[in-house]
């Protein structure tokens, strides 16, 4: 699926990705390939992007916005900053 981790200033990250890991305000969620559309809130946490099976990178974020829709994952965040 397509990603593209945005924040008020820069973009974070665009690529494909087998999936990623979500600090939820309402607890942790995961959103793989062809997941169905969504809108979800997001908390203080950490983000991980499943690049492949074996390939992550994790970010600590600061709360925001995901959607999802036709395969790509659009995350609207204040603030991130990588972990790896």
């Amino acid at each position: 699926m397509q990603l593209e981790i945005l924040t008020p200033e820069h973009k974070v990250f665009s690529g494909e990705v087998y999936g990623i890991l979500l600090p939820g305000t309402e607890g942790a969620f995961e959103i793989l390939d062809k997941h169905a559309p969504m809108i979800a809130s997001l908390g203080k946490g950490k983000m991980k992007v499943l690049k492949d099976k074996t390939h992550t990178e994790t970010y600590e974020i600061s709360g925001g916005f995901i959607e999802m829709l036709n395969n790509k994952a659009s995350v609207l965040i204040e603030d991130a900053t990588a972990l790896d």
